[in-house]
Order: structure tokens, then C-alpha cells, then sequence
């Protein structure tokens, strides 16, 4: 099956598709190390561009977007990874972060793209960005889980609770004790 990634060049999750006999596509092809050739063509307001934006979108997004619906139409399976956690300890020094789990690039973008995702009604698997070891283990076994059994999987899958911002979802107060902090304020 085909299979994206958001961001595609999560060099964690790549090598995992492959291996679980699967076929990674991506806008470029970022999985063979010797050639990163851009896919050939002109930007145009295809169906893609114009059904999920406005003409005062920016030109990076558009191209981004335009790259994107290169992969989109051929996808059978997509695997989303969170946004990093504002403060986080970092596992890892910035390049090895930006190797294993991608760029953050354009949110305006990665915002889109999920949006086109959970249109297709393709198999999703979400997963929160890792924060330490255990949870990157975590991460890998879910990935590979999920690849496994793709013929049997319908929907998204989103153990991790991403909100749709693709953050983890944050404890919220009880109303009770929310109630008791305003009245001590007023």
C-alpha cells in the first residue's frame, strides 16, 4: 500500500513503511539517498489548491500544497506525527531532532495537508511527538503495528489523544475548582 507522512521527512517513520513492505511516497523522493529530485511541473490552481485555499494564501503554501497533491491522490494510508511540544528536553541535538522526526515547516501548510488527510477517508494513524525514550519506542511499535494490520484498519487512529492542532490534549481543571480559583480572584 501507499503510504504519506506528515511531515515527510521523518526519517523515524520512513524506513518503517519500507520494511513492513509498504511504499513511501513523498514530493520528493527523500528515501533514495542519491537523488532528491523535485517533482516535474508548473503551479497551477488545481482542484487540490483551490478547494482548500483563497487566493490570499501565501506562494510557500501554495507550493507546498501543489507538491503535496502530487503524493495525495495515490495515497492508500497516511501516519501524522504531532507538533513538538513548546518546552520539551530535547533527546537529541537540532539536527539529529530534524532528521529522525522532520521539520516543523509551514504550520499553515502541515494544517492543510492533515485537513486533505482526514478527507480521503484513508487509514490515519496519529501520533504524539515523542518526548523521551520510552515514548519514541512507543511511537516506533505503534508505527509498526499499525503498518502490519493496514488491510483491517478503517479511520484514524489517535491513541495519543492529538487535538486537532496535533498537540496533546492538556488536563483542563475540574468546574468545581476552576469556580473556587475565580471566586478567590474576585
Amino acid at each position: 500500500m501507499n503510504v504519506i507522512v506528515i511531515p515527510d521527512t521523518s526519517m523515524i517513520v520512513i524506513p518503517l513503511i519500507e520494511k513492513n513492505g509498504h511504499t513511501y511516497l513523498s514530493p520528493s523522493n527523500f528515501s533514495r539517498y542519491d537523488n532528491m529530485d523535485i517533482c516535474e511541473g508548473n503551479l497551477t490552481f488545481d482542484n487540490l489548491i483551490s478547494r482548500y485555499s483563497s487566493s490570499e494564501l501565501p506562494s510557500g503554501v501554495k507550493s507546498r500544497l501543489f507538491l503535496f497533491s502530487k503524493v495525495v491522490e495515490k495515497a492508500d494510508a497516511a501516519i501524522i506525527i504531532g507538533k513538538r511540544p513548546a518546552n520539551r528536553e530535547r533527546m537529541y541535538d537540532t539536527l539529529n531532532d530534524l532528521i529522525l522526526f522532520g521539520g516543523n515547516a509551514c504550520n499553515n501548510a502541515r494544517s492543510l495537508e492533515v485537513k486533505i488527510v482526514q478527507d480521503l477517508g484513508i487509514p490515519i494513524l496519529k501520533l504524539a511527538f515523542p518526548k523521551n525514550q520510552d515514548e519514541l519506542i512507543e511511537l516506533i511499535d505503534k508505527t509498526n503495528k499499525f503498518l502490519k494490520n493496514l488491510d483491517s484498519i478503517e479511520g484514524t487512529l489517535n491513541d495519543d489523544n492529538l487535538t486537532t492542532d496535533l498537540h496533546s490534549k492538556k488536563e483542563k481543571y475540574p468546574l468545581n475548582d476552576f469556580k473556587e480559583i475565580l471566586d478567590k480572584l474576585i
